[in-house]
C-alpha cells in the first residue's frame, strides 16, 4: 500500500471514530437518565451537619474566676474560753470555671435556613464547675484557742480540723461564684464564639439563645 492510501486509511478510521463519539455523546443528551455510575453526588444537610458539629466540641470552657473568702469557724464549750473551744479565720483562695454543655443538643437545637445565611442555635445555659481550693494560697489568718483544745490537738494531731477548713471554704468559693457573674459572662463568651464560627462559615444572620431545657 503507497504512503497516500495508509494516509487516506488513517482519516477514515478517524471519521468513523468521531463520528462513533457524536452518536454517544447524542444518545446521553437524548437519554439523561443513563447516568454514570461513577458519578459523585453531593447533598447538603446543613442544620444536622451543624448540629453534629457543635456537639462534637462537647463543652465550652467560657469563662473563669478566681476568688477568696473568709471562713469563721467557732467551736465552743461549757468551760471558759480560755480553757475549751476556738476561734479560727480562715482565707480561702480558690478558683471556679463556668462553661456551656454541647453535647446534649439535638433535634431543633439548631435551625438552618435554607439559603444557608441565617442560621439559630438554642443552647442550655451555663453551668458552673466544682470549685477548686488552692491549699498553698489558702492559710490560717488568726486562731484563739482554749488552753485544753491547744493540748489535745497537740496531742492528738487532729487533721480533722484542717480538712473542716477546706471544705468550708471551698463551699463558700462555690456560692460566691454562684453569686457573681461567671455564668453571664460565659453565655456572653459562648455567644460571641459561635457567631463568629458561624460567620467564618458564611452565615450572616445568627441568634444564640438559652433555655432551661434543651429542644428535641
Amino acid at each position: 500500500m503507497t504512503a497516500w492510501g495508509k494516509r487516506l486509511v488513517a482519516v477514515a478510521v478517524a471519521v468513523v471514530v468521531l463520528a462513533g463519539a457524536v452518536l454517544v455523546g447524542s444518545a446521553v443528551h437524548l437519554l439523561p437518565q443513563l447516568r454514570n455510575p461513577f458519578a459523585e453526588r453531593t447533598e447538603e444537610h446543613s442544620g444536622p451537619v451543624l448540629l453534629q458539629s457543635i456537639v462534637e466540641l462537647s463543652r465550652y470552657e467560657a469563662a473563669s474566676g478566681s476568688f477568696q473568702v473568709v471562713v469563721d469557724i467557732k467551736t465552743t464549750s461549757v468551760l471558759p474560753s480560755f480553757l475549751a473551744g476556738s476561734d479560727t479565720l480562715f482565707i480561702g483562695v480558690g478558683t471556679d470555671n463556668a462553661f456551656v454543655d454541647f453535647s446534649r443538643l439535638k433535634g431543633d437545637a439548631v435551625q438552618v435556613s435554607d439559603d444557608r445565611l441565617s442560621a439559630k442555635i438554642t443552647l442550655g445555659h451555663a453551668q458552673l464547675e466544682p470549685a477548686t481550693l488552692d491549699v498553698h494560697e489558702s492559710h490560717v489568718y488568726a486562731q484563739q484557742q482554749g488552753l485544753f483544745t491547744r493540748i489535745n490537738e497537740f496531742l492528738t494531731g487532729n487533721p480533722n480540723s484542717q480538712q473542716a477548713l477546706y471544705e468550708l471554704a471551698q463551699k463558700e468559693i462555690q456560692a460566691a461564684a454562684a453569686k457573681s457573674s461567671l455564668i453571664a459572662d460565659a453565655e456572653r463568651n459562648t455567644k460571641a464564639m459561635l457567631t463568629g464560627l458561624l460567620q467564618s462559615l458564611g452565615f450572616k444572620t445568627i441568634t444564640v439563645d438559652y433555655a432551661d431545657s434543651n429542644p428535641g
